[in-house]
């Protein structure tokens, strides 16, 4: 009952989760059919010629875009890596 959803916001939204009015801008889910979808544009994205990298903010935009579903960048992470994908920074090398 209540109990099992104050947990359960808890866990998804940390303290602002405990407030009882609707928390603003909480993503809509992707279907799973969105999600392979995301999923193929990030794999094409990633094996693309141009060598571009691709940033939260552009998968979070490609996402509005294609589905008129905003997630803010935090999410866009965690949705990746629920997908198998591991995000990977560039460093500067020193000689």
């Amino acid at each position: 009952g209540s109990v099992n959803k104050w947990v359960s916001n808890y866990l998804n939204n940390g303290v602002t989760g405990l407030n009882n009015k609707p928390i603003k801008g909480r993503p809509a889910k992707l279907t799973l059919q969105q999600l392979n979808t995301l999923s193929d544009y990030v794999k094409q994205s990633a094996s693309s010629s141009e060598g571009g990298s691709l940033m939260g903010e552009d998968i979070a935009q490609y996402i509005y875009d294609q589905f008129n579903i905003r997630y803010h960048t935090d999410h866009i992470y965690k949705l990746l890596k629920k997908r198998g994908f591991s995000w990977i920074t560039s460093r500067s090398k020193h000689p």
